[in-house]
């Protein structure tokens, strides 16, 4: 017997289909061990020693496959055809070494592009060893990321209170978001105008040409900046004689786009099909796995992690035949196309993203997969066809216009373009992200030189320089590509983390960058600058990349990269917060004090008018106080919120009865209502907004209602108590006696009436479960994890909505809710939590008992009864006395533990380690 193993019981069962008997395919289920998330895993003064540690779920996994190994004949790992997967197939070996499983098995290594028939029986007949020069490439990276996370994040918590922490990567991606926010903030609109002629030829076509000249001199977009010079140049064109300077047709060719590739697929499917990174990868995942196609499970796509833009010359003979059999031969180029890569990354070196069988149609297939994997499969097989289709021929044509009037010579331009062959254009047109000009021109009626043109009419349109726009998914992955910033497989779970650590949030499917990550950036870039540098992290990965091609030692790598962080962190060790402050009130200055309205200066106290405004941190996280405090108590959120209302102060008026100011304000923990300033020995009556209202929805009527909250209902008909609305921890709501009842979506805690008051208590009291305060959101199930198995449940809890598999709870992201959350966006956010490190583990269950203690089962309830009868007599129990405490020492690299036990304590097996070199 054989044993192959891969990573998932998807590609296992596929897999275990093709080759038959004598093997057995078994699942990894990914990585089995990874390094323990505490300080010491990595040990830079032992030649980078690392510590790894096999996970508790992957353990069952692999006593199944060091079972196996035992009694089989050879070994092979078929983990993917990356650098992940050959760390993968090490880490199984390495395990099965340290279990003893291996004997005299024959080991080898197996990589399949597409999971089908053909390529799993060509990979085997074509065995290698694992590449360790991948591995090393693979430990390199993860010690990296390790040390930078686990010695820059304690530094980043003592000086910025509130941050959660740094990644290597997703740090200089971070900035790059943070970067062009600061260039939206910066950016000073111009006024522009353009002129716009409607023309119509001798046979009245009419057509559009713009104002290009004027006087031997070009106009370019922003040289009319006023209205007056729009109208001096409108009245101009409206008495002038219009003939057709000159007509120019060029042939030209549009060539069609290479296949996908990792990046290009994930750009293109949130450009057309609006899919997150992570989505597109989770789908692609599945067409490479295998997907059930009349009763046989079949790979649709080839391997979905590639820098590589060509394809296999038998694929590219398969889809030039498909070509000339379904669109003609007009449509098939007389050579096959060669795509050059550009990558240097020979970890990537594989085809492009391409269907496995060209014959095999969207539409073929479309019954068998769900919308989603069908939307995808389509764009990539467009896409890989398209690649080797026949360039589209067009005509573009220019054509430029005098406009003669009194002494003056205007010129003006009218562009169009014409398909004269649609080649590769009749399956597959390149999407454009929202903020790409297509510079296509309309067609064109036909002119020629000094033909007169009539004028229809003259438009002058105002115009605004707008600043550049803020990176989608799409354009963000395109520009870290660009700049040779991660990998292929990186791409999806780097936006995942920043938006799960509350650094980013998407807004209308644009990048915003979050006030925390702002100053993540900010802190970063003002002390270790260096190390967020966009040709500093690209060199990495040049290098990382040079260590998989064998070229460089990973320990020398990982000393050099070393010995200068630890002391760039040893330089800010001792740095005071006011030292840090000051740096980011520098550099945040434009975001966290934009120019006053009144031209007054920005950071000037808008409350005592003495005072400075500074960033200030507190313990959960940053927010802007005067610097008189605490005779001025003045605080709000750094900037704008992201509800759109003014996190400034903005007074509403007077309160009729005391005289007092009553503003509106943000604060750390959201927008909320004031009365007066308060005082050191009395602090000011304040209202949180109720869930919905922002701070522009609030007027003074408002204001005094939500600070006279709370208030009187209405007294319950059936006990005569009076009924109270107020606004609580957990939001707006109604009580009467000990029940509260949680205001629904539409309910005004402000105006809610008697009847809908005792209707919202009369339904909590029979259904108690709804609320929070009567025991947690119970969840509903979203369906089992399609690669782990168990179910996934989508929940309302303290913070927000979230969803849970195996433990791990990841928070929904603020345009999904569990109406509207689905089973695969909730697989990839467990699986980003995952990736990410978070997550908490289930608590172990307790040990089944033995069957010597089955009769002990009785007396232990009786002992129980006989305890409860005698305290409900009132009669002392003695309790057993503590066992003393324990304490770790520190030289173990954990914390102090305590532990107070009734009984001797059992000692636990430490999980099972391995130490790398």
């Amino acid at each position: 017997m054989n044993i192959v193993v891969v990573e998932s019981p998807a590609k296992a069962k596929t897999i275990n289909k093709y080759l038959g008997p004598g093997y057995e395919v078994l699942a990894s289920f990914g990585h089995i061990r990874d390094l323990p998330a505490k300080d010491g895993s990595v040990d830079p003064d032992a030649n980078f020693r690392m510590i790894w540690e096999v996970d508790e779920r992957a353990q069952k996994r692999i006593n199944d496959i060091a079972r196996a190994v035992k009694s089989a004949d050879k070994l092979i790992l078929a983990t993917d055809p990356d650098r992940e997967g050959e760390a993968i197939s090490w880490h199984v070996l390495e395990v099965l070494k340290e279990k003893k499983a291996l004997k005299d098995q024959e080991i080898e290594r197996v990589v399949f592009n597409a999971i089908t028939k053909q390529a799993v029986s060509e990979a085997m007949k074509n065995p290698r060893k694992i590449d360790h020069a991948l591995v090393d490439a693979y430990l390199a990276r993860r010690a990296l990321d390790y040390l930078v996370g686990f010695t820059l994040s304690p530094v980043l918590w003592r000086k910025l209170p509130g941050a959660r922490s740094a990644g290597r990567v997703q740090s200089v991606a971070l900035r790059l978001v943070c970067d062009r926010e600061l260039e939206i903030e910066k950016f000073i609109t111009r006024e522009y105008w353009s002129l716009v002629a409607t023309l119509a030829t001798p046979r009245n076509e009419t057509f559009e040409a713009r104002l290009v000249g004027a006087d031997g001199k070009k106009i370019q977009r922003l040289d009319i900046g006023t209205g007056q010079e729009a109208e001096d140049f409108k009245k101009a064109l409206e008495t002038a004689a219009f003939k057709v300077a000159s007509v120019e047709a060029k042939p030209a060719r549009r060539n069609p786009p290479p296949p996908f590739t990792t990046s290009t697929l994930q750009q293109e499917a949130s450009r057309k099909l609006g899919f997150a990174p992570a989505h597109t990868m989770r789908i692609a995942q599945r067409l490479y796995e295998g997907i059930d196609i009349g009763g046989e499970t079949v790979g649709l796509i080839t391997y979905m992690r590639t820098d590589g833009i060509d394809m296999a010359p038998e694929a590219i003979t398969g889809i030039r035949s498909m070509i000339g059999k379904n669109y003609g031969k007009d449509y098939v180029p007389d050579a096959p196309r060669r795509y050059q890569n550009k990558s240097k990354n020979a970890q990537e070196a594989h085809e492009a993203i391409r269907p496995t069988e060209a014959s095999r149609t969207p539409r073929d297939v479309k019954g068998s997969l769900d919308s989603d994997q069908a939307r995808l499969y389509e764009l990539i097989w467009n896409r890989a066809v398209a690649s080797q289709m026949q360039s589209a021929e067009l005509e573009r044509t220019t054509v430029d216009i005098e406009a003669k009037v009194a002494s003056r010579l205007l010129e003006l331009r009218a562009t169009g373009q014409v398909i004269k062959f649609d080649g590769f254009l009749t399956l597959y047109q390149e999407g454009q992200d929202d903020d790409t000009d297509d510079e296509d021109g309309k067609r064109l009626p036909a002119m020629s030189q000094g033909e007169p043109l009539k004028k229809e009419s003259i438009s002058a349109t105002q115009h605004f320089t707008e600043p550049p726009p803020r990176f989608t998914e799409a354009s963000l992955v395109k520009r870290m590509e660009e700049l040779g910033i991660g990998r292929p497989s990186t791409y999806a779970s780097i936006l995942a983390v920043l938006k799960d650590r509350g650094y980013t949030r998407l807004d209308k499917k644009r990048l915003v960058p979050e006030d925390k990550g702002r100053l993540v950036v900010a802190f970063l870039e003002s002390f270790f600058q260096k190390y967020v540098e966009y040709d500093f992290t690209a060199s990495l990965e040049e290098q990382l990349d040079r260590i998989s091609a064998n070229e460089l030692e990973w320990h020398k790598f990982l000393r050099d990269f070393w010995d200068d962080f630890i002391a760039a962190v040893g330089d800010i060790k001792d740095l005071r917060i006011t030292q840090v402050l000051d740096a980011l009130n520098e550099l945040l200055g434009p975001h966290v004090f934009p120019k006053r309205e009144d031209g007054g200066e920005p950071r000037q106290c808008p409350n005592c008018g003495e005072g400075q405004l500074s960033l200030k941190v507190g313990r959960f996280g940053a927010f802007v106080g005067c610097s008189r405090y605490p005779e001025c108590r003045y605080t709000r959120q750094l900037a704008p919120s992201s509800n759109g209302g003014d996190s400034a102060t903005r007074v509403l008026g007077q309160d009729p009865e005391t005289g007092l100011d009553v503003s509106v304000r943000g604060g750390r923990f959201g927008p909320y209502v004031q009365l007066g300033e308060g005082s050191k020995e009395e602090k000011p009556k304040r209202a949180g907004l109720p869930k919905g209202m922002t701070p522009d929805d609030i007027d003074l009527e408002k204001a005094l209602g939500l600070l006279s909250l709370p208030r009187d209902v209405g007294k319950d008909p059936e006990s005569g108590e009076m009924i109270t609305a107020g606004i609580g921890r957990f939001g707006s709501y109604v009580k009467l006696g000990k029940t509260y009842a949680n205001l629904e979506p539409g309910d005004d805690v402000l105006n809610i009436g008697l009847n809908r008051a005792v209707a919202l208590i009369a339904d909590k009291k029979l259904n108690p479960g709804k609320s929070r305060r009567f025991g947690a959101d119970p969840g509903r199930s979203l369906g089992d994890h399609p690669d782990k198995g168990g179910p996934i449940i989508v929940k309302n809890g303290r913070y927000g909505a979230y969803v849970s598999h195996d433990g791990v709870n990841a928070t929904l992201p603020a345009d999904k809710t569990p109406d509207n959350i689905t089973l695969e966006e909730a697989v990839g956010l467990i699986d980003a939590r995952i990736a990410a490190g978070g997550g908490s583990k289930k608590k172990k269950a307790a040990p089944k008992a033995a069957k010597g203690e089955m009769a002990d089962r009785p007396a232990a309830k009786a002992k129980k009864a006989a305890k409860t009868a005698s305290a409900e007599k009132g009669e002392a129990i003695a309790k057993p006395k503590p066992a003393a405490r324990k304490t770790k020492s520190k030289a173990s690299g954990s914390a102090a533990k305590s532990k107070s036990v009734s009984r001797p304590p059992v000692a636990k097996p430490e999980p099972k380690r391995k130490v790398a070199n």
